[in-house]
């Protein structure tokens, strides 16, 4: 975790995930404050709405944290522009291959904060390889017990493929599925220079999401984290796990709603995969900010099971690495 660590400029190389109307700035520098790496969630964020989160996690914290930018956002180059502005010394890439030119914006001195670190998901380690040469700096590999929009692999799987390869001379975090400490042992013995979580802190403390939302949390099961269903091919339909209600019936109705309009000529093939996204976020917005967990997107990963109580991040942490250190010992008492 070491080399985690320094590339952080953290305490702990424990990253919280980048999850829309939750990874704000109250929970991203009560993580950073706690000696994590906190990730603001940009999501669908105007240039000046991001702009002003940045400047309000800065007056929380005065240690690092990063933006998660997602690549397919129309505003690209002037969110990375408002990163640079503040001196946002990592900025994350997701939700698809970095645009060409992005990654070098990113990283040029003339963005005013001397060139932040790019940290990119890998789905695979041919993608992996390629990113890394294209300049990013870390990489995340990410399974599908995450929550939120997944890929199709599992984390032990992804790890087992990738870190053996690349860990040794990249930097490399596991994500996906981690709830104890026990799991980011067995990671780091695998290569891994740290590991991201998202599930674990959506009920913290310092999380602006609804009581209900989290209550709902606390009542599930693994079991209960199902992952979204694709209707017609020609509406490609990210994954997004999510724990089972009224809403993801009521996503499959929408996917059914949208192929019809276009089976009549109603609407063209963009505007139509612009409703099935639009759909996600004030879902997602509902049951965060809401609190309706029924008829909103609760998204959680596998690991929600594992998670029973509000707490304190820095408590989080803790027991995170009490955990993590306890796995160690017993290793080395072997």
């Amino acid at each position: 975790m070491a080399r985690g660590n320094a590339f952080l400029g953290t305490e702990w190389a424990i990253l919280c995930g980048a999850m829309s109307w939750v990874s704000e700035r109250n929970l991203v520098s009560a993580i950073s404050n706690a000696g994590g790496f906190g990730v603001i969630a940009c999501g669908a964020m105007t240039p000046e709405l991001l702009d002003a989160e940045i400047a309000a996690t800065k007056a929380m914290t005065d240690k690092p944290f990063g933006v998660n930018l997602i690549t397919m956002h129309p505003q690209l180059s002037d969110l990375i522009e408002v990163c640079g502005r503040h001196a946002v010394s990592h900025v994350v890439l997701a939700g698809g291959i970095p645009p060409k030119g992005s990654v070098e914006a990113i990283k040029s001195p003339k963005t005013g904060n001397g060139g932040a670190k790019v940290i990119c998901f890998a789905p695979t380690l041919a993608l992996g390889k390629k990113l890394l040469r294209s300049g990013a700096d870390a990489l995340v590999i990410e399974g599908m017990e995450a929550g939120g929009h997944i890929g199709p692999v599992s984390t032990s799987v992804l790890a087992q493929e990738i870190l053996p390869t690349l860990a040794e001379e990249s930097l490399v975090f596991v994500a996906g599925g981690i709830g104890r400490g026990e799991a980011i042992a067995g990671y780091l013995e695998m290569g891994a220079c740290g590991v991201q979580l998202g599930t674990r802190f959506a009920c913290a403390t310092e999380s602006i999401a609804h009581p209900d939302f989290k209550k709902a949390f606390f009542r599930a099961s693994a079991r209960d984290a199902i992952t979204s269903v694709q209707v017609d091919p020609r509406l490609p339909v990210i994954p997004v796990r999510a724990l089972k209600n009224k809403g993801a019936a009521e996503f499959t109705a929408k996917q059914i709603e949208v192929a019809g309009l276009l089976d009549q000529g109603g609407i063209e093939m963009g505007e139509a995969q612009l409703q099935i996204e639009r759909f996600w976020a004030g879902a997602l917005r509902r049951a965060v900010i809401d609190g309706d967990v029924e008829n909103g997107s609760v998204m959680a990963g596998q690991s929600v099971g594992m998670v029973k109580t509000e707490e304190p991040v820095a408590d989080i942490i803790a027991a995170l690495l009490a955990e993590c250190e306890a796995a160690f010992a017993q290793r080395r008492a072997v």
